[in-house]
């Protein structure tokens, strides 16, 4: 079976706060992406140290990002 490629394209829109840096340099961030071109979405995600390449991560929208902020202090007991 032939593998399937594709390319990804994004472009950091706003990057708002890094969660975790990692030994190797790679950081967890919450960011506004424009993937390929399409509109905005904030973005939880591992990045290079020169967001290069990405790694494994949560797209939302602000309305998701909006359910999340609202259900996080119930879910986290504060």
């Amino acid at each position: 079976m032939k593998e399937k490629s594709y390319r990804v394209d994004w472009e950091v829109i706003e990057e708002i706060v890094v969660l975790h840096r990692s030994q190797g340099g790679w950081a967890k961030e919450l960011n506004l992406i424009s993937w390929n071109g399409d509109n905005p979405k904030f973005d939880v995600r591992w990045w290079n140290p020169d967001k290069t390449r990405v790694g494994k991560g949560f797209t939302f929208t602000k309305e998701e990002l909006k359910i999340l902020y609202y259900t996080l202090p119930e879910a986290l007991h504060i």
